[in-house]
């Protein structure tokens, strides 16, 4: 069963960096796309990066267009999102979600009841 376990996460000052990694046996292999959501508190949780099976399509929420990057390793079976620019209003937990459907996954950021979720890990940009 695919299980993905986020990490890469931290407290960062503003205009910094981090990478998160999304990695499970088969997430790249098995024909899932993946995309990075993140929640913060007493907010609804918001699609923020996602990518088709083959890597081939990609999409973004606006607020991090040009800032961040999601790529594939298959080889390494892993999903990175490179994150530059951190602001404060990137505060928030990031997950990551696998699943067949790119329309669902990464469109419409509406992950059907078939996504498979990691546990998160937590982003803090304060200085």
């Amino acid at each position: 069963q695919l299980r993905p376990v986020e990490s890469g996460g931290g407290l960062v000052q503003p205009g910094g960096s981090l990478r998160l990694s999304c990695a499970a046996s088969g997430i790249t292999s098995d024909g899932y796309a993946v995309g990075w959501f993140r929640q913060a508190p007493g907010k609804e949780r918001e699609g923020v990066a996602c990518i088709s099976r083959s890597g081939g399509s990609i999409n973004y929420v606006d607020s991090v267009k040009g800032r961040f990057t999601i790529s594939r390793d298959n080889a390494k079976n892993t999903v990175y999102l490179q994150m530059n620019s951190l602001q404060p209003e990137d505060t928030a937990v990031y997950y990551c979600a696998a699943e067949v459907s790119y329309q669902y996954l990464c469109v419409y950021w509406s992950p059907t009841t078939q996504a498979t979720w990691g546990q998160g890990t937590q982003v803090t940009v304060s200085s």
